[in-house]
């Protein structure tokens, strides 16, 4: 078995890595016996989906670096890691862009009922009933979390000529300043806002943070975008709210059950809802940044240096009342 071992490479990126490091393992999906294939390696990559467990960290005596190509490291023990002098790297921003324009691909094709213009044109019938859309600009957008991604989608809504609301525990200044966004209580946002787009990790706190509750507090016809994480919202909660009429639109690019997928059947299925498979993140682009930041920290490590991109725990001061559930 090679020392390096690539996991969960898409056939599209196997030769850039194949090039870069011509020893290494490179599988495309995770293999049933991961301890057996990476039992010998000392340098493991691979994205999300994997659960690096101390059991499984502890079956890999060799591992040295661990390099996940996400942003996100809480699928990895980093405590164990530490304890065992395995250096952790990640991706501090592959493209944060690319799913903010994924956030805005989502409300336009919806509101513009651009899929059901292109079946209706396709079927031979070019007439414009039926597809009155709604225009952006003048409507109030809340952005739940200002962290690159937030940022970016501030940004791009006030090209639109959109009113920015925004909750996060920390503000962006620049985005007071240049955007005029203006940071408000959770509660409050969620009462004014006409479009609801969340950018924020899955994490105790925010777990489930719209819930019923929260549904009650918003516009009727409000407009939900979700390209963050699927535990964010209480699935059961968002389908009374489809239902009622409080939400006019959903538009998901995650799920709370992706792993059990029947448990969201439901909710897919629903006239209102709109679903993409996790493809936010999924651009030419950001996939060739997410692969050479990783080549750069093997690179480094393997040259003796302390690679750029090691995971250390944010050291920041927030006097901002939080994000978390009332």
């Amino acid at each position: 078995m090679s020392d390096i071992v690539f996991l969960q490479v898409d056939v599209e990126d196997s030769a850039s890595v194949a090039a870069r490091f011509p020893g290494a393992t490179i599988l495309p999906d995770l293999p049933e016996d991961i301890a057996g294939v990476c039992i010998d390696a000392t340098i493991v990559s691979s994205f999300i989906g994997l659960d690096w467990n101390k059991e499984l960290l502890s079956s890999l005596p060799k591992l040295k670096l661990l390099c996940t190509r996400s942003v996100g490291s809480n699928h990895i023990d980093l405590g164990y890691c530490h304890s065992k002098g395995i250096v952790v790297c990640h991706v501090p921003d592959y493209g944060s862009h690319v799913i903010a324009e994924h956030v805005f691909a989502l409300l336009l094709s919806t509101l513009r009922h651009i899929p059901e213009a292109d079946r209706k044109v396709e079927n031979g019938e070019f007439d414009y009933h039926g597809l009155r859309g709604v225009s952006l600009r003048g409507k109030t957008i809340g952005i739940v979390g200002t962290g690159k991604i937030g940022r970016k989608t501030a940004q791009i809504a006030a090209g639109f000529g959109m009113n920015i609301v925004a909750v996060d525990k920390c503000r962006t200044i620049e985005l007071e300043d240049l955007l005029h966004v203006r940071y408000m209580e959770l509660d409050q946002l969620l009462a004014e806002s006409d479009i609801i787009t969340l950018h924020l990790p899955a994490i105790k706190e925010t777990h489930h943070m719209i819930d019923a509750h929260a549904f009650s507090l918003m516009k009727d016809g409000v407009v939900l975008v979700n390209t963050a994480r699927g535990e964010l919202i209480d699935s059961a909660a968002l389908l009374d709210a489809l239902n009622s009429g409080k939400v006019r639109y959903a538009l998901l690019d995650v799920l709370e059950h992706e792993h059990n997928f029947e448990e969201n059947k439901e909710l897919i299925a629903h006239k209102s809802v709109v679903s993409t498979p996790h493809i936010a993140f999924y651009a030419e682009e950001s996939m060739r940044n997410m692969y050479e930041d990783c080549f750069d920290s093997i690179d480094e490590y393997q040259s003796g240096k302390d690679p750029t991109h090691i995971v250390h725990p944010p050291t920041v001061v927030c006097d901002l009342q939080g994000v978390e559930k009332g």
